[in-house]
């Protein structure tokens, strides 16, 4: 029995230092890969979100307009506000230290534009270069949202 015990004790080896640390490096080579990678795609849904509430500002605009919600001037243009919009707009949410303001309009040539004050610092490099400002016309909003 000992010496079976023995011939084990023998034939066990554990990890060496050397090995140890190899995987340590590995391991810190994965984890600055990742870190950065997980930061851009966090910053890409944040602004999405942002484009995304825009868009659904503007949606409700169209119906509130259909439904005669908005007010229309005599020249055909028609103006949606926040007060306006409530009841056709749900899930805006406001940026931290601003108080949520948002509306809509249609030009006589029928173009909608979008006003949102969360489109805004916009961080991701997906929407880095674009000049995204309020209000936002509603073939850029589109484009941008279909990058």
């Amino acid at each position: 029995m000992k010496k079976f015990f023995a011939k084990r004790l023998k034939n066990e080896k554990g990890l060496t230092l050397i090995e140890l640390l190899a995987v340590i490096v590995i391991l810190a080579i994965i984890a600055a890969i990742a870190v950065p990678a997980i930061g851009n795609i966090i910053d890409n849904s944040k602004d999405s979100s942002k484009l995304a509430a825009a868009s659904n500002i503007l949606a409700g605009a169209k119906i509130a307009a259909t439904d005669g919600a908005c007010e229309e001037s005599n020249d055909g243009s028609i103006t949606c506000d926040k007060d306006d919009l409530k009841g056709y707009v749900e899930n805006v949410k406001e940026e931290k230290g601003t108080t949520l303001n948002y509306g809509a309009d249609k030009d006589t040539d029928g173009n909608w534009t979008v006003t949102y004050n969360g489109l805004t610092n916009f961080n991701s490099k997906k929407y880095k270069d674009e000049s995204i400002a309020s209000p936002l016309a509603e073939s850029k909003l589109n484009e941008l949202l279909s990058k």
